[in-house]
Order: structure tokens, then sequence, then C-alpha cells
């Protein structure tokens, strides 16, 4: 298969750049390994998304220690915001500066806010979030308004903002690209966050990116197909084909420009599975960086109860708080960002409360209100991705910055209390959720300490960009999906500017 653009993965970044190159009339093939999610009744299932792991992938990937575990991976066409909780934040102006944490430090990114904000634009009507500027604290400058309005709050949480308000802070209306406006379809059901939509009203990057983009003849999707290896010409300065298993034998694709976006630790173990001759390291390592500085927030939800009060909410991801972002409110070091949870339901409290019977996960969820809290983690260089001999992915998590989440989780706590929620249960979340994984190809102005260049294209290939969320420098303490947009909007637009160059230096080479 010989096609201009190669595409992998159709996630956030995959799917931006197939939309970004669709008008420009180029070949674009997009290789997605798993196929489309069913539409079937145990979309909006709790027992078969939770109990089940319905969807889940049952591939098992080893920890730092070599012990095996089945992550939480999802492999559709989308990608996880098939699954995610529609949030849909921008990161902080200062996040892409060095921030100073009690732990270490936040690198500075090699792009600027101002450099991103018009991309955030473009991403925030094509994903139609609802929104309110001008309510967040610290929310960044912004020449345009949400594209729709805010999801309004249900009684129950109505009634916690404004006690959260009585207490001193600054509660806010969740941004979240979910369709309830007018022709948007949504329900507002109680099977949102961490579930399939069945009727399309979750802004995923299939409904919002892909699907549009393939309404041009000249952009193609292949499912049930697995990149297990990238290829390069004879002088290493180029990819020029993605070995493909797919239907039970492997094809070679060849492109004239090849972009990668199989998620931050499949993408660092497809380079290292790539390893050569050439590049026995893997492929464009040349600083050693590639699978290094893995991270993947600090988060803990939160189940708050109230016997005296049934919580009736269905959508409940429309309240959060950022007063602690940039500091503890004392003069101390940031936090992070605090955020309503889908509505926990009976299976999804089982795996948290093996012992409990039944009907006491059925009266807790009932009474319960949840919050997920979220924290920065650090990039630590030993925190990687590695492949082992047989090609298995072995993920060693060095966390960092746990001791201002657990503050976080405290003052969440406390503020649940004097809220009227004289319980506060919490769970931190595991290395078997990966949800939020960044930071393994990052990008950087110094060829020595970074795998991509501030377009996202890799150092030691000229052909290949990355625009998954690998390219972060920092992970910052907020929801990942809009930033990885609008970069990779960003990369699409400056890929299509330049991609006859791309064409030509193919052809030039066929011809020699």
């Amino acid at each position: 298969m010989d096609t201009d653009v190669c595409i992998i993965g159709s996630g956030v970044g995959g799917s931006a750049v197939a939309w970004s190159l669709a008008p420009a009339g180029a070949r674009v093939l997009v290789l997605e390994r798993g196929g489309h999610l069913p539409r079937e009744p145990e979309n909006s299932d709790p027992e078969a998304v939770f109990g089940q792991l319905r969807y889940r992938t049952t591939d098992t990937w080893l920890d730092g220690a070599g012990k095996p575990f089945r992550p939480g991976q999802y492999y559709f066409v989308g990608g996880h915001t098939k699954f995610f909780g529609t949030a849909m934040f921008r990161f902080r102006k200062e996040d892409f500066g060095e921030v100073v944490h009690e732990e270490g430090v936040s690198p500075t990114w090699p792009i600027t806010y101002d450099e991103l904000a018009p991309w955030y634009d473009l991403a925030e009507d094509l994903f139609q979030v609802h929104g309110k500027d001008g309510v967040d604290p610290c929310e960044p400058p912004r020449a345009h308004a949400f594209p729709y309005g805010p999801v309004p709050h249900e009684p129950v949480l109505a009634r916690l903002e404004e006690r959260m308000r009585q207490q001193g802070l600054q509660p806010f209306a969740m941004p979240a690209s979910i369709g309830l406006h007018d022709g948007g379809g949504c329900v507002r059901c109680s099977s949102c966050d961490a579930h399939p939509c069945r009727i399309d009203a979750k802004g995923d990057a299939e409904t919002r990116l892909l699907r549009p983009a393939m309404r041009t003849p000249n952009v193609t999707l292949w499912t049930g197909s697995e990149v297990v290896k990238l290829e390069t010409s004879d002088d290493g300065k180029r990819v020029v084909a993605a070995v493909v298993r797919r239907e039970g034998r492997e094809v070679r694709v060849t492109a004239s420009l090849f972009v990668l976006s199989a998620g931050a630790i499949n993408s660092a173990a497809l380079l290292l599975r790539s390893a050569s001759a050439r590049y026995p390291d893997g492929l464009a390592n040349g600083s050693g960086q590639v699978g290094r500085n893995y991270m993947n927030h600090n988060c803990t939800a939160l189940m708050a109860l109230d016997p005296r009060q049934v919580n009736a909410t269905r959508f409940p991801k429309t309240l959060a708080l950022n007063d602690f972002y940039f500091g503890d409110g004392a003069g101390g070091p940031p936090l992070g960002n605090l955020q309503m949870l889908g509505k926990l339901q009976p299976a999804m409290l089982r795996a948290a409360l093996p012992w409990a019977p039944a009907g006491v996960l059925a009266w807790l969820a009932r009474h319960s209100v949840d919050m997920y809290a979220m924290s920065e983690d650090l990039p630590h260089p030993d925190s990687r991705v590695r492949v082992t001999p047989s090609g298995q992915i072995q993920l060693d998590w060095r966390r960092t910055n746990l001791a201002p989440h657990r503050r976080l989780v405290q003052r969440a706590k406390r503020m649940l209390r004097r809220a009227g929620y004289p319980v506060v249960l919490s769970r931190p979340f595991g290395m078997d959720t990966p949800s939020h994984q960044c930071g393994t190809l990052r990008f950087g102005s110094d060829p020595a300490s970074s795998v991509l260049d501030p377009w996202c294209r890799t150092w030691q290939l000229d052909n290949l960009y990355v625009v998954d969320a690998s390219f972060f420098p920092s992970s910052a303490a907020l929801n990942p999906a809009l930033t990885i947009a609008a970069q990779a909007l960003r990369v699409g637009a400056h890929l299509r500017t330049h991609l006859n160059s791309f064409l030509k230096v193919e052809y030039e080479h066929h011809e020699r």
C-alpha cells in the first residue's frame, strides 16, 4: 500500500491531523489497531464497562518490578476519547513556563501559550465545548468566548457550588465537550464519564474530527491494523514504510509523511521496537530520551456521603475548582485541580470495596457526591517506557509530587465536610489507569535533551511527526485532551502548508 500521508492512531492527535489535511487533496491513510466501538446496550451498563471490563484491552504490561498487570487501555477508532469524561480545559498560560513545585520544577515548553491560543479556539469550536469565560480564577486569556454556554448544574451540585462559595472558594462551570445544545443530541444520561456514547453526543475524536475528515474521498481508515515497526531509508534520514499487522498478515505501507499518534506509551514503544543496525537504541533516540519522562497525573477519587440526601444527579461533570492550582492558599506550592467525577455506580465501587454487600454499594452510590482530585506529576528521566526482548511493554512509573497531592485531597475532604457531607472516602488511581499518559517523546528546542522539535517533528527523521501527548514536557494539572487537539491542529496546518515539499522529496527519492 502506498499513500502520501500515513497517520498511526485515530485518537485526538491523529484525527486532528487527518482533519487538517483532508482539504489538501493528498492521500491520507489512518491506521487504527482496534475497530469501531460497537453500539450496544452494554455501552451504558456499568457492570459491563467496570465489572466485566468489556472494552478494555486484554494485553498485559509489566510494571517496573516485572509484575504483570492489565492496563486501562482502549483500542478503538477515536482512541481514549470514546471513554473520556468530556473535560476540555486549556492549560494555564503559566504552565508553558517554568513552575516551581515542592518536589521539583515543571519545565518550560518550547512554545508559548500565545502561540497555541488560536488553536485552542479552533479546538473548542470543533469539539463544541460548553463553558463560561471569566469565572475560572486562573483561566488564561482568550480571544473568543466558549462556543456554547455552560452545562447547568443539577440541584445537588447547585447546592454544593453555593456552599463552596460560602467558604470563600471560587467554583466555576467545567468546560465540557458534550452535545447539550440544539441539534447536539445529548440526553444528559448517567453513563457518560468512562462509558462510550451510543448516540454520538460526546465530543470524541471520531465524531468531531475523523468522520468529518473522511467525508473527503482522499482520507481512508484501516481498522484492525497494528503498526509493529517503522523502516527507514538507507541514509537513515526518513521513514519509508510502516510494517502493519492486518488480517493475519504483515502489510508494508509506504508514504511520504508519517504522523505517529498511538498514545504516549505505545508511540514510545513503537520507536523502541523499530531499532535497527543504524538506530540500535530505537528510532529518533539520538538524545536517549525516547520512553523517558513518562507522566500520568496523580489522581484520587473522593466519595462524599450525606445519609440524609439522595443524589439523583445524572450528569455531574459541571463543576470545577482551581483555587489551589498555583498555591495552597497560604503561600505554599501548587496543589492542583478539583473537578466532579462521573456519577459512581455500584459496579464501579465493587473493585474498591470487594467485601461490601451489593445493598451497601447501592446505598453508597445513591447518597454520594463524587469528586476527582488531580495534581501535576513532574517529569523524571527514570520514569520510563521500555520494551522487553519479547516486545512486551514495561512501564516503570516513578511518581513525583505526591505530598502536595495528599494535601490537595485533604483540602477537598475538609471542603466537602464543611459543605454538609460528614463522611468523605478517597481512593487513589494506580498505574493501571494511564488515562492521562504523556511525556515520553518530549518536544524542545535542543536535540540533545528532546526527541521532537517545536513542530513535533523528530530531530533525526525528517518526515516523522508525533502528535499525541508524548510531546508534553510537563503534564500541568488539567485534562490533556484539548491541548493535544490544539497542538495537533497547529502541526496539521503546518504540514498542510509544507505538504508539497514532502511529496517532492519522496518523488525525487523514487527517481533516484
